[in-house]
């Protein structure tokens, strides 16, 4: 067998013109050694090119991951700053209800009787963003706790400010009902309580106050109510008698027009009648009374204006 170092690859290149051919001898083992060389090289570059590759796109989704974790930072700071403000707004009313509720001197539910909210502030959230990448989970949790205990925090002030609403509601009507106004224009001729009866001169009890002026004077009612009553009285004449609720009735007597009727509903302002003189009386005047809770009471107490 022949040695192959010395066996020889013959090269020849011809010209396109007519000048010599050019003969090149390579010896074999050189030109093997040449082959694997461009096949090692071949693979290092195809290697490099793949990794190159590989890495293009990691730094590329990594460039993603930068981006979406920054714009989640940004989403996590408007979410706790939105948390903090929904903080501040539930303590202002609180406060606002705590107040209301000393106003109307209604008792404070046992529901309410809790801390006011101290989740959030602008040293928590600094304190959250100071180590974003590593507490972006726990960050997280914290808001969801947050917002979770503001759900409560806010139905339980939606209970408080119902049952203040309802409440005043209720002391709004009572208002509403109350004869706090004078009933006709004129002069306050005879107060409520023990008098010398104009007729008899016997000491009387007066069970109303009597506003006098002219015969067709606009007689109103004091307060919302229900007309109960129209009648004819030996001593007060035409009579209209008006429920106002909460256990209140006002009569008025001497009437000379009666411009309402049983069942109808008034409110405060209307006019009901026309003062007159009609029934045992001295002279034009109004006969005011108000009953409360079946006993004849001063009006005067009742009357703001």
């Amino acid at each position: 067998m022949k040695n192959s170092s010395k066996r020889f690859l013959t090269i020849f290149i011809l010209p396109s013109d007519s000048s010599k051919a050019r003969k090149y001898r390579i010896p074999e083992r050189l030109y093997r050694f040449g082959k694997f060389s461009l096949v090692v090289v071949f693979l290092v570059v195809a290697y490099v090119l793949i990794d190159y590759g590989n890495m293009a796109l990691k730094v590329q989704e990594l460039n993603r991951l930068r981006r979406e974790n920054t714009a989640q930072k940004i989403e996590l700071r408007k979410l706790s700053t939105r948390i903090d403000n929904l903080e501040k707004r539930l303590v202002r009313l609180q406060l606002f209800d705590k107040k209301l509720r000393i106003i109307a001197n209604l008792e404070t539910p046992s529901s309410a009787d809790r801390e006011l909210l101290g989740m959030g502030g602008t040293g928590t959230e600094e304190r959250y963003f100071l180590k974003m990448e590593g507490a972006k989970d726990d960050l997280v949790d914290r808001m969801h706790a947050d917002l979770s205990q503001l759900e409560e925090e806010a139905t339980l002030q939606e209970r408080s400010f119902t049952e203040l609403e309802e409440f005043l509601l209720e002391q709004a009507a009572l208002l509403a009902s109350t004869p706090s106004v004078w009933p006709t224009r004129g002069w306050l001729t005879s107060r409520f309580g023990k008098r010398r009866d104009p007729f008899t001169g016997r000491i009387q009890m007066h069970r109303g106050i009597d506003i006098a002026n002219r015969v067709g004077t606009d007689v109103i009612a004091p307060a919302d109510g229900i007309v109960t009553r129209i009648a004819g009285m030996a001593t007060l004449g035409r009579v209209v008698e008006i429920s106002h609720g909460y256990g209140i009735r006002t009569r008025y007597g001497h009437l000379s027009k009666v411009l309402v009727r049983v069942g109808q509903k008034v409110k405060r302002g209307d006019v009901i009648a026309k003062m007159g003189n009609s029934g045992r009386s001295t002279g034009p005047h109004l006969h005011y009374e108000v009953i409360a809770n079946g006993v004849h009471v001063n009006p005067l107490r009742y009357i703001l204006n």
